[in-house]
């Protein structure tokens, strides 16, 4: 067994034996992109890691994984996440001497790079299929013309997509601009009268916030709605080979659904 010395995404100096044998992820998109890459790799995850189903230990949330646990698992890897994951929880693991790999994720380029890194650097694996499918389709996409949206993550209070996100830049590839994105916050709080202002459609994903046919259409009278689902519009692994043609599907469907009709008449 060899050991390397690597950097991720953020420039942390990671040590790692090889082969990597045993990972832990407390990312959803990453242990996705793990799972279908080599399932056999993973120790443990996060209660969030719902896609795909796993018979792992669970190692609590992302903001507050189980260190003790996740110790306890002896992983080679874990891989986290700047946005998902706090700094806090990284350094509290790197002191127990566990390798941790920070991926820093906010736009479709920095995904497919990082994931690129991480599976050659990090791994010590080859590039999966999914991910140099990823790159084709991406390469490939064609915007829209261009439409002002708002994409909400949560409501009560009502939180949107703003600047220098992945999914903001997911959506701008796609023809989509978000009116908030001048904002200073990455994830501005605003008003029921903001919400709607300046937009041609809104783009409800159902994570984090559940958003469904009844709750929250609602609150765009007389626009068209699209209901995404969460992993196409906000992860960044293999579900990004499918993202571009789920989202234009759902927001065809909006068109054809609302034809510019006042919500629930």
């Amino acid at each position: 067994m060899s050991t390397v010395v690597v950097q991720d995404d953020l420039g942390a100096v990671v040590e790692l034996k090889r082969p990597v044998r045993r990972v832990i992820s407390l990312v959803p998109s990453l242990t996705e992109a793990v799972a279908e890459s080599d399932r056999s790799l993973l120790v443990g995850a996060t209660d969030w890691c719902t896609h795909p189903v796993l018979d792992v230990p669970r190692v609590r949330g992302t903001k507050n994984p189980n260190v003790a646990a996740i110790t306890q698992l002896r992983p080679d890897l874990v891989l986290a996440n700047q946005e998902e994951n706090r700094a806090i929880d990284v350094d509290r693991l790197r002191n127990q001497g566990i390798a941790v790999w920070v991926t820093k994720i906010e736009s479709v380029d920095e995904a497919l790079s990082s994931m690129t890194r991480l599976f050659a650097e990090g791994l010590g694996l080859g590039e999966p299929e999914w991910l140099s499918e990823a790159k084709t389709v991406w390469a490939d996409v064609v915007p829209a013309p261009a439409r002002k949206v708002v994409i909400p993550i949560w409501r009560d209070p009502w939180m949107v997509v703003g600047r220098d996100t992945f999914t903001g830049d997911l959506a701008r590839r796609l023809g989509y601009d978000c009116v908030h994105a001048a904002r200073d916050e990455r994830y501005p709080k605003v008003s029921e009268a903001e919400l709607n202002e300046g937009i041609d459609l809104a783009i409800l994903p159902d994570e984090p916030y559940v958003f469904t046919e009844t709750d929250g259409p609602e609150a765009f009278p007389g626009l068209p709605v699209a209901l995404v689902d969460g992993r196409s519009l906000t992860w960044y692994g293999p579900s990004l080979r499918n993202a571009p043609q789920r989202i234009q599907n759902a927001v065809s469907r909006a068109h054809t659904k609302w034809g510019g009709r006042e919500h629930g008449k």
